[in-house]
């Protein structure tokens, strides 16, 4: 790193675009998880009103993942061609006609329509983001970029929770609070049409300053010069790319199985009202909003102070992990609500830690391929969520209980520990022979 990056008058003269299109995009994610957990949290008095059992739930909670499946891979590859920019926009727009379709839902089948064609919308948004988080974040920031970027998703369920059972109750229609839920969403995807660019370059109020710290910053000093650019073949058989990938899916099954059973669970076990719900959602979302912020933060205080991007990797997911997964076969045990919420709190408060694994594909490959990269990853943790709401909703009409829904979370904890320290934090190489950048013998050198 030059003076430019240390200076701190030139510090003082940069433009800052790139956090505001990072707040931008915290803003729409959280949105998208006011319109996805809106569903969640109205399921009590949608359930009621069209007679559905646990195992109808869970089938109509995994209509969204589907499609939103479906979509990660053509997702990723679009935000490579058509940019992220036009994808997140036209993906909000979408998402918000389909919440908005939802509202008048007349019968199961229309609803679970709408949750197709939201999921369909909201698939390319995380390619399309992480791959903003490639082309505008120095290296030392992109921690803090993808906390941004993922953060909206607890802070969107924290404050769906409140606001979705607050209009239910205000309103007395769930109908109401999902219609203004949409209509959010169409104007925000208006909002970021109107303010992001796909690259600094072509932003008109990114200065001269900060578009050099940008470019000066992403000189990666892990990556190796190299004649060959990295094929899709070599990037797909990189063990660190499959570790990236079931690691995801660990991280996403605790989230996931959080954010669709949490407020059925406290609803159908403490015996609470739809009030009472979102307010404890309330809370322990925001914590994992304020978990992600952290986790992002100390990431890149790691990489900064000059410790080896694999060591920091590894000491952020493993410390995710390991709490979270404690925590979780913790909160089996307990019956009183204050400790059920507080327990549930620190879980979500360090699982999402683990989310900046959205960081990870702009660590393994360059910036032309994240998009691919970080849409197959998200394309398997999707694919294993649609078919996990099914089975945690078997779960629980055949036992009764949470329990065995709660351990099954937790030993995905413990999968994504081993996988989380056994990624190697480096570039692939395109050597023409082997996209393997190392055998795991060495993969704690980094």
């Amino acid at each position: 790193m030059n003076s430019r990056g240390d200076n701190p008058s030139v510090l003082l003269r940069r433009s800052g675009v790139r956090w505001r299109i990072f707040f931008l995009l915290l803003l729409l994610v959280s949105i998208n998880y006011v319109d996805r957990a809106s569903l969640s949290v109205a399921l009590p008095v949608i359930s009621a009103e069209f007679h559905l059992s646990a195992a109808q739930q869970g089938f109509l909670l995994s209509a969204f993942f589907w499609t939103y499946c479906a979509m990660q891979i053509p997702g990723g590859l679009l935000a490579d061609w058509l940019k992220p920019r036009l994808m997140i926009t036209a993906a909000a727009i979408i998402w918000g006609l389909f919440q908005c379709l939802g509202a008048g839902a007349t019968s199961t089948a229309v609803l679970a329509f709408s949750r197709l064609g939201l999921g369909a919308a909201e698939g390319p948004v995380y390619p399309s983001a992480s791959k903003l988080n490639a082309v505008w974040m120095p290296f030392k920031e992109r921690g803090r970029g993808a906390a941004l970027l993922d953060g909206g998703a607890p802070l969107g369920a924290a404050f769906g929770s409140v606001i979705i059972a607050a209009l239910i109750s205000a309103l007395g229609s769930w109908r109401l609070a999902f219609l203004i839920a949409g209509l959010g969403t169409i104007a925000c995807g208006a909002l970021a049409w109107w303010y992001i660019r796909d690259t600094p370059q072509a932003h008109p109020s990114v200065n001269e300053a900060e578009c050099a710290y940008i470019i000066e910053g992403q000189r990666d000093e892990y990556a190796e010069p190299t004649d060959h650019p990295v094929t899709n073949k070599q990037i797909f058989s990189s063990p660190s790319i499959w570790l990236m990938f079931v690691g995801w899916i660990c991280c996403n099954t605790v989230w996931v199985g959080l954010l669709s059973w949490m407020p059925s669970y406290l609803a159908n076990t403490q015996k609470l009202n739809i009030s009472a719900v979102g307010g404890f959602s309330f809370i322990i979302f925001l914590s994992g909003f304020v978990g992600e912020i952290v986790g992002g933060s100390v990431l890149d205080f790691l990489i900064r102070r000059n410790v080896s991007r694999g060591i920091a990797c590894r000491i952020v997911f493993g410390i995710s992990a390991v709490i979270a997964t404690t925590a979780l076969f913790t909160v089996a045990y307990l019956h009183d609500i204050t400790a059920i919420v507080v327990v549930l709190a620190i879980a979500l408060f360090f699982t999402r830690w683990s989310n900046l694994y959205w960081a990870v594909p702009t660590m393994l490959v360059a910036s032309e391929k994240v998009g691919l990269v970080g849409g197959s990853m998200n394309f398997g943790a999707t694919a294993f969520n649609a078919i996990t709401t099914i089975l945690i909703g078997f779960i629980i009409r055949e036992t009764g209980s949470y329990f065995y829904a709660l351990m099954f979370f937790a030993m995905a904890g413990l999968l994504l520990l081993v996988c989380s320290l056994c990624i190697r934090y480096r570039p692939i190489r395109g050597d023409g022979n082997s996209a393997i950048v190392a055998n795991l013998d060495s993969k704690f050198s980094s």
